[in-house]
């Protein structure tokens, strides 16, 4: 089989990422009557581009804003396009989350919104809630993306920190109809979770939320411990009479990211296999793709080679080190650690919106060279993995993937291409 297998792999990625674009997912969900006057709100790193389909598509009065990631934006006309902070909030963040809350404060039963929200949207709209302050989020933000806690588990303290997430955007908008239109970046695709749901009804409760600062073991100012013992912090629950007329509609999840990659790897002569959408420690989550793929080459089980192995979700990285790097550069250097060479095994893990982490790279590739290359270079995996510097470990090889902005989200994207070759003992 005739095939470059990192441009391979780099256009499987490609692959998973234009099928989730809002260029491509959008349209054929908005609203089949689209004359009249509509107010579009969004938040997340798809705003900017899921803005632009609406100005395109909507035939009548068009006005807006929605607010997105550094980088992330688009030119629009008619909806203003903000760009703030991610993953840690910032001022910009919190004035725009205001004005848009704003916005929709006042509004009558023949008003219509259209709320455009991808992957990003927690940390883009942020409103604290009465008496919490921008920097008690900021402090408490960081301290969850370095203790592991999983994204729904952080979801659940944002909302009960916010005056804008756990349902209270939709509530802020009633009596006006509500679309919700929504980019999955969360394993699962809970409608309660991406972004935090600020239009949906929110079973979680303010108890939960105290129970994951505690388990992580982040400590909180009094203020906050005391807003999250009182009844006013808990979200709008089901059965709210003033979400009845918010509707949510999901458009694109990482599956269907999994499934345009799998379709392109058969077309090409590989079999695909699809593990879905993951959760857990990054370099934990690696040793099993490890296990499976070594499997694959010894015994042909669970299937045999060429092939590729597929996986999505959202992973999370224990920050023990001083190093660079993102979730998916973690999972690839422990990849790289438990393979050491393995022929015939190539691997790509990238976050689809571009950014993984807060590096400027996508994520990176690694052969079946890249343990021994980078020996040479002095640098040992394991080390490296212990400082959390999977972004250093593939930079000296050359092998980060830098696509700048995707103005998409739907998580994690990561492939193992594994090649027919002789069997040996590993």
């Amino acid at each position: 089989m005739s095939v470059d297998p990192q441009q391979f792999l780099r256009e499987l990625f490609a692959t998973a990422i234009d099928a989730a674009h809002p260029q491509q997912v959008l349209e054929a969900h908005l609203p089949k009557d689209r004359s009249g006057r509509v107010i579009v709100i969004g938040a997340g790193k798809a705003a900017a581009a899921m803005a632009q389909v609406v100005e395109r598509c909507w035939q009548g009065e068009v006005s807006g804003l929605v607010v997105t990631r550094y980088g992330h934006g688009a030119p629009c006309e008619k909806i203003e396009v903000v760009e703030a902070a991610h993953p840690v909030p910032d001022a910009a963040g919190q004035a725009v989350a205001k004005r848009v809350f704003e916005l929709v404060s006042n509004l009558t039963e023949d008003d219509r919104v259209i709320f455009l929200l991808s992957g990003g949207g927690s940390a883009l709209l942020a409103l604290p809630a009465v008496g919490i302050t921008l920097a008690d989020k900021q402090s408490i933000n960081k301290a969850l993306l370095k203790s592991g806690a999983t994204i729904g588990e952080m979801n659940c303290v944002r909302k009960h920190l916010s005056a804008i997430k756990g349902g209270r955007l939709g509530k802020a908008c009633w009596p006006a109809t509500v679309y919700t239109y929504a980019i999955s970046d969360v394993p699962g695709d809970l409608a309660t979770v991406i972004a935090s749901g600020p239009t949906v009804a929110d079973p979680s409760t303010s108890a939960e939320a105290l129970a994951i600062l505690k388990r992580y073991g982040i400590d909180v100012p009094a203020s906050v411990r005391n807003w999250l013992q009182s009844p006013e912090s808990e979200t709008v629950k089901p059965g709210d009479p003033s979400l009845a007329r918010s509707h949510f509609q999901l458009i694109a999840r990482p599956q269907q990211s999994l499934e345009a990659a799998a379709v392109k790897a058969r077309q090409a002569g590989f079999s695909p296999l699809i593990l879905g959408d993951l959760e857990g420690e990054s370099r934990e989550v690696a040793k099993v793709h490890a296990g499976i793929a070594r499997q694959v080459v010894l015994h042909s089980q669970p299937l045999a080679a060429p092939c590729v192995i597929l996986s999505g979700g959202e992973t999370t990285v224990t920050v023990r080190g001083n190093g660079r790097g993102g979730r998916n550069a973690e999972f690839l250097l422990s990849l790289t650690d438990s393979l050491k060479g393995l022929p015939g095994v190539y691997a790509l893990a990238g976050d689809t919106d571009g950014i993984d982490g807060s590096e400027d790279n996508a994520g990176a590739i690694m052969t079946p060279d890249s343990y021994a290359r980078a020996a040479a270079l002095g640098l040992s995996a394991s080390d490296e993995l212990d400082n959390n510097n999977g972004y250093g470990y593939f930079e000296a090889l050359d092998a980060l993937i830098v696509t700048e902005p995707t103005r998409t989200n739907v998580n994690d994207f990561r492939a193992i291409l594994i090649l027919e070759s002789p069997k040996h003992d590993a």
